[in-house]
């Protein structure tokens, strides 16, 4: 725990990440804090203000300006705590990024033009248009073997007119930045200029790994990786793929893969298979109903199985300018899909309707009205509506 002061406490609001309502709260300020705020592309800390949840940290010139929901009394002592666990995540990315930047520029000439450490994993993107496999390989094992030589990580602070600091790697200062400049320094690898929190040892990474990459911005390459704990807990949640794969094939994980590819291959066939017997089904429901002696004006199906396709084959061979089909595919009370044939006017007419009652939407041209309905129990409604309207049409009509 660390021992400081509020200074001041205002009303605010948080928007949060992903959007959302903005969340009320207050923008306090402390004599001196140990919350990172957010800046160089590292997150932000969290932690507590005594028992007050800090939900973002936020830096404002020379300020950290920590969010929370309840007010805090201006010049009252506060002990503020550390998430460490977030915290030492964010060394490790971090670093790790320190490093790797400086490994693909010393063996490729690759330089970092931004990165960001993400959730889940971290992105660093290279002034390349590719790397290849060899590359990427040849990059991993360079940077663990820093790991394993245990390279201090080193953090000092330089005046600004210091000569020095224009040898040091650096994608320039904030505009509003003022003092000491603070560069990171991994011994006899980098040196670079920057505000984040760094591990003090490269042992501390314990490994890195690189997932590949993936395209990026023009004549630039996204290069992703893990480090630290991010690398255990990926190959934890790896294992346990890996043995839930085992018990559903029943082989080993070095046939999941094949495994996996017949199974495709079946469902496929099977897709294949029960689309040809909807058609062949579609195309016998129309054939039975053209061959009634009178056939009614109105034409009603509902089917659990089916798409599309299949409720169109069956308004084509029935045809739909004398008779009003009302087509329906999916769970008889939840979500399915509609289909509202007929002559155009008609459904020109019914088809909104028809849409509103069974809480969907769709659009329809040439007598054809479709789309998907979240209310397929209200089937009876639309029956009902069809058969009113069928009633009240003239016989010349």
């Amino acid at each position: 725990q660390f021992a400081t002061r509020v200074v001041s406490c205002s009303a605010a609001e948080l928007r949060p990440e992903g959007g959302g309502e903005p969340v009320r709260g207050f923008q306090v300020v402390l004599e001196d804090t140990i919350l990172f705020p957010e800046g160089g592309g590292q997150p932000d800390d969290r932690g507590l203000i005594g028992d007050v949840p800090v939900l973002r940290v936020s830096r404002r010139g020379a300020e950290a300006v920590h969010f929370v929901r309840t007010a805090l009394e201006p010049g009252a002592p506060v002990l503020l705590s550390l998430d460490w666990e977030r915290r030492f995540d964010h060394m490790q990315q971090h670093s790790g990024q320190h490093l790797i930047t400086a490994i693909a520029d010393l063996m490729f000439g690759f330089k970092t033009t931004s990165w960001e450490l993400g959730r889940q994993r971290s992105v660093i993107e290279l002034d390349t248009p590719s790397m290849t496999a060899e590359q990427i390989e040849a990059l991993e094992r360079s940077v663990n073997e820093k790991i394993r030589e245990r390279v201090p990580v080193t953090v000092r602070e330089l005046a600004a007119d210091d000569p020095e600091v224009e040898t040091v790697r650096s994608r320039g200062l904030p505009d509003d930045h003022t003092g000491p400049v603070r560069v990171v320094s991994i011994e006899g690898v980098d040196s670079n200029m920057c505000c984040g929190t760094h591990v003090s040892n490269l042992s501390d990474l314990q490994v890195i790994k690189l997932l590949g990459t993936e395209k990026g911005k023009k004549n630039k390459t996204n290069l992703v990786f893990l480090a630290g704990n991010r690398v255990l807990k990926s190959i934890e949640q790896s294992h346990t793929t890996e043995k839930a794969l085992t018990s559903l094939l029943k082989n080993g994980p070095g046939e999941h893969v094949e495994a996996v590819k017949r199974l495709q291959s079946s469902v496929k066939l099977l897709q294949k298979n029960n689309l040809n017997l909807l058609r062949d089904i579609a195309v016998l429901i129309a054939r039975d109903f053209k061959s009634k002696p009178v056939q009614s004006e109105l034409f009603v199906l509902h089917r659990k199985e089916g798409d599309s396709e299949f409720m169109n084959i069956i308004a084509n061979e029935i045809g739909t300018e004398e008779t009003l089909l009302f087509l329906t595919v999916g769970d008889e009370k939840a979500a399915g899909l509609f289909l509202l044939a007929g002559p155009v006017e008609a459904v020109e007419n019914l088809g909104p309707r028809v849409a509103e009652l069974l809480g969907g939407k769709g659009a329809g041209k040439q007598g054809r009205f479709q789309g998907k309905a979240t209310k397929m129990s209200q089937r009876g409604e639309v029956q009902a509506l069809l058969q009113e309207f069928i009633s009240h049409q003239s016989p010349e009509a």
